[in-house]
């Protein structure tokens, strides 16, 4: 699971808009996309998605790299990392 965090270039979210009602999120085959939020003024946007090829994710970037700076980073569940690290021994749990 990723999630990813979007700039908008020059906080210029009508034109992401824009090519999105026109084409679409641009997903390659294998990235899921889960759900996403915008900051309330309208410059940068979260999404958390899904992959096993991170690759694809170089595929969409360039897609959307004329609009969008993009950071990518690999994220887990809370309670998934808990539950492990309690199980683990981890005195720092």
């Amino acid at each position: 699971m990723f999630m990813v965090i979007e700039d908008f270039c020059n906080g210029d979210a009508v034109s992401v808009y824009r090519r999105f009602r026109d084409k679409g999120r641009q997903c390659p085959d294998g990235l899921v996309f889960i759900d996403s939020w915008v900051s309330a003024d309208l410059t940068q946007c979260f999404q958390l998605m899904e992959c096993d090829d991170v690759s694809l994710f170089q595929r969409w970037v360039a897609a959307w790299a004329d609009l969008v700076h993009f950071k990518v980073i690999p994220v887990n569940r809370g309670k998934d990392v808990a539950k492990a690290l309690l199980e683990s021994g981890d005195e720092r749990a």
